[in-house]
């Protein structure tokens, strides 16, 4: 295996400072227009659970992995 695809298969997490700045963005988000919605009530957990940005790291390998190639999926 190459070395990003032995790197693609250990979760590493953001910078912090990459967190912090979506969770800036979110803060904004939801003064502007509320905290009753799905979007930010989920960025925010990303933004501040460390286990679910795993799960949601995990999650998008697996559904890369289930993708074939030359198959056809109509």
């Amino acid at each position: 295996m190459t070395n990003s695809v032995t790197n693609m298969k250990v979760f590493k997490d953001y910078p912090q400072e990459q967190i912090d700045a979506k969770l800036r963005q979110v803060e904004k988000f939801e003064a502007k227009y509320g905290t009753n919605n799905t979007v930010s009530k989920a960025w925010r957990k990303w933004c501040t659970n460390h286990e679910y940005r795993q799960r949601e790291w995990q999650f998008r390998q697996s559904v890369a992995a289930s993708i074939k190639p030359n198959v056809d999926y109509r």
